[in-house]
């Protein structure tokens, strides 16, 4: 386990779902060294399957050494955020640190946020054992999970980086790695049993999860030598880009204005380009008449699965097998036309 070192003693941290589970284990984790927490969860009442109130955790809060600041939150509900946030600059003067659900919104928020606020994306490698595990796996299932403190350490660990640490996409056994955990087994229910990996990082787990340079997070997003390319070919990715093509219409082009370069390796790839810029649109091979806002490069296998929503790209960006260079934002807003055209390809 990873020993506290009390570098969050007086910081505030907002924690949604901190009623149980991941959350509260974050939660206890962050108490101990003397923070003070803000529990936003929807259980107010005892829940006669479920353990665990805003109020009970607040309680082992207290008792691990922090303060806290129990507040009934539904995350779907605008003002029920407003007002916990509101409580908890009353109460706690501001705060520095939150945990919530996380998506593609890492990326263009770090983005926004640069030199102000970090924002980071953690992922378990395996599956984590909590009541929802119990519910869904079945009889047994604990015996597959490592327990939530496996979590709780790695999210102690982003805590303390500076906030020049932000956009990154972080496997926790990875960072923990890089902090000199090396016994595993002290995570796990069962210690020896065969890990369930976890549900997100199903399309390559051993990719997904190979150790990096990047404090297990995301590739660097690097400058690289443009490849001449080879002759386009009838195959696959011709027939994505028709279709895309075909769906293409004033109005994607209006919501979306941006340019996309798509550097394609292997059978079928070399250079494409998506324009949303130009009256209709328009895709092709080789570049783009006018600049790229976002250059992407991935395999051709890789590309055909983003598109007909087989691969998400949060995953093969994460893993490595998709390269982004240039603007967050617009990078996102291309995986809302994918979802789009999912059912044609």
């Amino acid at each position: 386990m990873l020993p506290n070192t009390g570098k969050l003693a007086g910081c505030t941290v907002f924690i949604t779902g901190a009623s149980r589970g991941i959350g509260k284990a974050i939660a206890l984790k962050a108490a101990k060294d003397g923070a003070n927490i803000v529990i936003a969860a929807k259980t107010a009442q005892a829940h006669p399957k479920l353990a665990g109130t805003i109020y009970s955790a607040a309680e082992e809060i207290k008792a691990a050494g922090g303060k806290a600041l129990p507040c009934v939150v539904d995350v779907r509900d605008e003002q029920q955020i407003s007002s916990a946030v509101e409580k908890a600059v009353e109460k706690f003067g501001a705060y520095t640190i939150a945990k919530y659900g996380m998506s593609m919104c890492v990326l263009g928020m770090a983005e926004e946020f640069k030199g102000e606020i970090a924002v980071n994306a953690l992922w378990p490698k395996t599956a984590i054992y909590t009541a929802a595990m119990d519910m869904l796996g079945g009889s047994g299932i604990e015996s597959q999970c490592r327990k939530v403190d496996i979590i709780a350490d790695a999210a102690y660990c982003i805590f303390k980086k500076p906030k020049s640490f932000t956009g990154n996409f972080i496997i926790d056994e990875n960072i923990l790695k890089e902090e000199g955990i090396k016994n595993f087994d002290v995570y796990a229910i069962t210690p020896g049993h065969p890990l369930l990996p976890d549900f997100f990082l199903d399309e390559q787990p051993v990719i997904v999860t190979k150790e990096s340079a990047t404090h297990g997070a995301l590739p660097e997003l690097k400058e690289e030598e443009a490849q001449p390319p080879p002759k386009p070919r009838s195959g696959a990715v011709e027939g994505t880009f028709r279709i895309v093509k075909d769906s293409l219409s004033d109005d994607i082009v209006k919501a979306t204005q941006a340019v996309y370069q798509f550097e394609l390796s292997g059978e079928d790839g070399g250079t494409w380009f998506l324009d949303l810029k130009s009256k209709g649109g328009n895709v092709g091979y080789g570049e783009p008449s006018d600049r790229a806002d976002v250059v992407m490069s991935m395999s051709t296998d890789d590309f055909v699965k983003m598109f007909s929503g087989k691969l998400k790209p949060t995953i093969a960006f994460m893993s490595g097998r998709l390269k982004i260079k240039g603007n967050m934002a617009l990078a996102i807003k291309l995986e809302k036309l994918m979802n789009q055209m999912n059912a044609r390809l």
